[in-house]
């Protein structure tokens, strides 16, 4: 089962993020926030806030109660949708 690793906050609302199969990605999650505005996303366009995120479970996620999460293939892929 595909999980992510690690993650590292490269700048500019983007993300570095190694997979258990040892494939690496740069995901631009600002891209996704910008596109698909919504108040529980939009404090996330702050770097601070970007930058405290953590892996539970495999995957990356925002906020305590996870309020950013974006499915493993997507970010796999490299495209949020």
């Amino acid at each position: 089962m595909l999980s992510v690793t690690s993650a590292t906050y490269v700048g500019n609302l983007s993300m570095k993020i190694d997979f258990s199969d040892n494939t690496s990605r740069v995901v631009n999650v600002g891209d996704f926030i910008q596109r698909h505005p919504h108040p529980q996303y939009n404090k996330y366009l702050d770097e601070k806030r970007m930058r405290r995120f953590s892996i539970e479970n495999g995957n990356v996620v925002w906020g305590k109660n996870w309020d950013l999460i974006f499915p493993i293939e997507q970010l796999y892929a490299g495209a949020l949708a």
